[in-house]
């Protein structure tokens, strides 16, 4: 599974690029204010430093607006992909840009026949928001098991980027379900790599190390 972080915070993502865990990287109208800086510098900025996948929203909600500010922000770098809402609209501009090889990311998917629309449409990516169904108390995982299923029955190659992910769990869950990408808040990845029975392991090795005398170097 493809790990994208989800954030507009350029530290966050040189860090986690150093660690060589970055796959891409997911913005939305909400991560570039908390950022305060412009939208399109930031984009900018986020591609010269991740060479995968960086997905810049259209704020646009008619069809002729989505393809004027997506063809706008296709022209920032190579590796930009138009993020569109799951919406009639959304779905007419996700098949111009698919057509003209620009990919997209539809957003905002809480059905299976949802995500249906948007593979027919041709997207590269769909992203169901899992989270956001799960404080709902509805499964959210259960929908990414259903796109799964839906996609290898018809062979569709949109690839499933399971979004609004909360925790190491979601993570675990996602890829079990056969989510192709997870978008995952920067503390939540760095997270992953936690565990007591880890950290006490260590903490033995270390002084049973010690106790030796002895260097490595």
């Amino acid at each position: 599974m493809k790990f994208f972080v989800d954030t507009a915070n350029i530290d966050d993502i040189k860090e986690l690029n150093d660690y060589g865990l970055l796959d891409g990287v997911t913005t939305n109208p909400s991560l570039i204010a908390k950022s305060g800086r412009d939208f399109k510098e930031v984009i900018a900025e986020i591609c010269k430093v991740v060479a995968g996948p960086v997905s810049a929203e259209v704020a646009a909600m008619d069809f002729d607006g989505m393809v004027a500010e997506g063809e706008h922000l296709a022209k920032i770098a190579d590796n930009v992909v138009i993020k569109l809402p799951l919406t009639l609209d959304g779905l007419k501009a996700c098949r111009h840009f698919t057509a003209k090889g620009i990919k997209t990311n539809v957003t905002l998917c809480f059905a299976a026949n949802q995500a249906l629309l948007a593979a027919k449409a041709g997207a590269t990516y769909i992203s169901p928001f899992v989270g956001r169904l799960d404080d709902l108390n509805i499964d959210g995982m259960e929908l990414i098991h259903e796109i799964r299923t839906i996609f290898d029955n018809y062979g569709f190659k949109t690839e499933i980027l399971a979004a609004s992910i909360r925790s190491a769990n979601h993570v675990k869950e996602a890829a079990i379900a056969g989510a192709d990408v997870a978008t995952i808040p920067p503390g939540v990845i760095k997270g992953l790599a936690d565990h007591a029975l880890t950290d006490k392991g260590l903490d033995q090795f270390a002084k049973d190390w010690a106790a030796t005398g002895q260097s490595i170097l």
